[in-house]
């Protein structure tokens, strides 16, 4: 990353840009596993069979991605267009002081949200990531010279929610994703795309016991240095009710599927899926719970799905 940055600040975006066609080629070549379920999703999301035009459009999208991070982390937004719809949501929210949380996904570009919210709207925004991810990209952003380092609260530690609840007190943003599960977490399946597929609990869980409004956003690459954010309130408050727990986290994981396949069907290119999302194995230690039996099954008071 630190080799594309410097070639990309030294050259220029243009002529940086001729290199991701011999790299995504290569990647297609070679990382067939990738390519595999690349061309499973976007058979889903395109309605046909994917070629392999498709799947090759879908990795020279995500090191397109790649690239422009250079050029945000060394404060050059500039050179990208950026077009946004629903802002004046935002410009409501940053208005009122409110700390808001941030919902999206492996969708787009966050770096460009997060830019643009610190620099046109004055919104700090934390990541909720693991803690060597952030402490390589913001190695990466000090090695340029970059004016924004990456704020970030890491996930998996004990006060991981207290600093959240904090930043948001003091009318920051706390941004997370929620398509993306790891061993630890408990997950639940409901439709995505024509099938079930699992979603981790732990992002509603967050927003249920921080009862700040939740914004969903995409900022989705255009093509050439075409950037457009999308912003929607997704609720002014996540409740789940301890009596309905299993019914009301079921609901929340449902719908945020289904916006999230309302935009990988708007922009495919821009999932970066790169693995078998629907086929994945839970782990033991992470039940999951079905859609179809969770609304008809969940007992009164029944188990927290808390870890």
């Amino acid at each position: 990353m630190r080799l594309m940055v410097r070639i990309a600040l030294t050259f220029g975006r243009r002529a940086t840009r001729a290199l991701l066609y011999p790299i995504c080629f290569y990647y297609f070549l070679f990382a067939r596993r990738a390519v595999r379920y690349s061309r499973t999703y976007l058979t889903r999301a395109l309605g046909r069979p994917a070629t392999w035009r498709d799947v090759y459009r879908h990795y020279f999208v995500f090191a397109s991605v790649l690239l422009d991070r250079a050029f945000l982390f060394a404060g050059r937004p500039q050179v990208l267009e950026i077009s946004a719809e629903n802002s004046e949501l935002v410009r409501r929210l940053a208005a009122e002081n409110r700390g808001c949380l941030l919902l999206g996904a492996h969708l787009g570009s966050f770096d460009v949200t997060r830019k643009l919210g610190h620099e046109r709207k004055r919104i700090e925004v934390n990541m909720m990531m693991y803690e060597d991810n952030a402490r390589k990209l913001n190695a990466v952003i000090d090695s340029v010279g970059g004016r924004a380092r990456m704020k970030v609260i890491p996930i998996g530690q004990i006060d991981s929610l207290i600093r959240a609840k904090e930043r948001l007190d003091h009318g920051e943003w706390v941004g997370i994703l929620g398509d993306r599960a790891v061993d630890s977490d408990r997950l639940v399946r409901v439709p995505f795309l024509g099938a079930e597929a699992a979603f981790p609990a732990g992002p509603f869980l967050m927003a249920s016991a921080l009862r700040v409004p939740v914004v969903l956003f995409a900022c989705v690459y255009l093509g050439g240095n075409h950037y457009k954010e999308h912003f929607e309130l997704f609720t002014e408050e996540l409740r789940i009710d301890r009596a309905r727990r299993d019914a009301d986290l079921e609901k929340w994981v449902r719908r945020y599927a289904e916006r999230l396949e309302h935009y990988c069907r708007l922009a495919p290119y821009n999932w970066f899926n790169f693995y078998d999302f629907w086929q994945i194995t839970p782990p033991a230690t992470a039940p999951v719970r079905r859609a179809s039996s969770t609304v008809m099954s969940a007992p009164v008071g029944g188990k927290p799905l808390h870890p």
